[in-house]
């Protein structure tokens, strides 16, 4: 929908269906709708070869925790894009569930140190408590694995990026947000580090951003 609003023609696909059908709930009345709505597996789409100036992957480089399925849905990424095309890709940072554990005291937890702990040595994240806030089954990337990942499916030009700048473990983040000078500052230094490889590891989230040349 933002990039419907920002005048592209979007168009969503996604593997679960009822996700698919709130998708179009929410299109419904808009002045610039998404286009269209497709329910399909990020491994095999359905569109054609060239199909899309720009592809996001927003989801299934984590969820899909064999390297083959992720070079797979990488490959079909590269497939339907055109030539010259940017893909954007999401991916869960290796060091997360630490940074995120430390901050906000989990490993108090004895649950949560084998997942941390897994995460840490394997970048397989199992979450096997029932607790909603150790997330779901998952793979974390090393910036340098997100690279690579993208280099072997074909784009060029490869970068990556921090989502979050390094004040989100802060425990005053909000705090600190509501005051422009703090919120300033919290700003300049994400700029800064964005895409610094020696510290792109601690942010959450990344995005890998590459193109396909003609």
């Amino acid at each position: 929908a933002f990039l419907a609003d920002q005048g592209y023609e979007a168009h969503l696909v996604d593997l679960t269906p009822r996700l698919v059908e709130e998708a179009r709930k929410r299109n419904a009345g808009r002045a610039r709708p998404v286009q269209s709505f497709t329910v399909a597996d990020a491994r095999r789409l359905p569109q054609e070869d060239g199909w899309a100036s720009a592809v996001l992957v927003m989801g299934p480089l984590y969820h899909l925790t064999e390297a083959s399925d992720r070079a797979a849905a990488l490959r079909e990424a590269f497939r339907v894009l055109a030539a010259p095309g940017v893909v954007v890709v999401a991916a869960i940072s290796r060091y997360a569930s630490a940074l995120d554990g430390m901050a906000r005291k989990f490993s108090l937890d004895p649950q949560f140190v084998p997942i941390r702990d897994r995460d840490l040595a394997e970048g397989q994240h199992r979450n096997e408590t029932k607790n909603v806030h150790y997330f779901t089954t998952a793979y974390f990337h090393r910036p340098a694995d997100l690279r690579s990942e993208l280099e072997t499916a074909g784009f060029r030009d490869v970068s990556l990026f921090g989502v979050e700048g390094p004040g989100w473990i802060l425990p005053d983040l909000e705090e600190r947000w509501r005051d422009d000078a703090l919120r300033n500052d919290l700003l300049t230094v994400a700029r800064a580090l964005e895409s610094e490889p020696s510290v792109l590891g601690a942010s959450a989230h990344l995005l890998g951003v590459g193109r396909k040349s003609r």
